[in-house]
């Protein structure tokens, strides 16, 4: 959504909100929402930025046009219900971690994140100062984080299996440890690195960044709040 859209957004930051149309229910996370605005772009006319009244309008398209939107939502903020017999959204058939130029890591996989519900897509946050670690919330913007999207490529094999369940663990005051196979990609799809296990930065400070080099041990990061040190 646009800034001119914000008393919307953090009306609805505090709960799921849910707009029920003929064939499809369109759910909203605004606590998830990194405003990354793929719907309002994608489809206007569903997803109507600024609105009177309802600003997700699911009878405005088919429900295919629709759930394809929400899918394409990298925060998972935006998730649907189909109600005429379509198919609901399933796991990826590769498990990606995508890394954001300046920004979070976007996660599309069979998530199970520590504490949290099961689910598909979800940015996590790389630059420390979120208040909703590890979710991202926007702070990289606030802080200025600086951090290249297009990592060099490390040599690595091909998966036998590539999906799967993926589990993520925000280690104390420590980097993400996720767990399941996964293909490390930069911004533009250029693949870094795949695997089945990788420690990701999490406290902004690593000198190898999408990777932790233990800058979190120097620079003292604590998890709690938004500090990065």
């Amino acid at each position: 959504m646009t800034e001119a859209g914000n008393t919307t957004e953090q009306a609805m930051a505090e709960k799921i909100d849910e707009y029920r149309g003929a064939r499809i229910v369109v759910r909203f996370d605004g606590h998830a929402c990194i405003h990354s605005r793929n719907c309002v772009l994608g489809n206007p006319g569903v997803f109507v930025p600024n609105a009177q009244g309802p600003w997700i309008r699911p009878d405005n398209a088919s429900s295919e046009a629709v759930a394809a939107i929400a899918h394409a939502c990298p925060s998972g903020a935006i998730t649907v219900e189909r109600l005429d017999g379509g198919s609901n959204e399933a796991p990826p058939p590769v498990n990606v971690v995508r890394v954001w130029e300046n920004g979070p890591l976007a996660v599309h996989a069979e998530l199970a994140i520590d504490g949290q519900e099961p689910r598909y897509r979800a940015t996590l946050c790389r630059c420390g100062a979120s208040q909703r670690k590890p979710f991202c919330d926007g702070s990289h913007k606030t802080v200025a984080f600086t951090a290249t999207g297009e990592p060099a490529t490390q040599e690595s094999s091909a998966l036998a299996v590539r999906n799967g369940p993926l589990a993520v663990k925000a280690l104390r005051n420590g980097p993400l440890m996720l767990t399941g196979a996964l293909e490390i990609v930069s911004g533009t799809g250029r693949t870094v690195t795949r695997g089945s296990e990788a420690f990701l930065c999490r406290c902004g400070a690593s000198s190898n960044k999408p990777f932790c080099d233990g800058s979190h041990k120097k620079i003292g990061f604590s998890a709690e709040g938004g500090s990065r040190s």
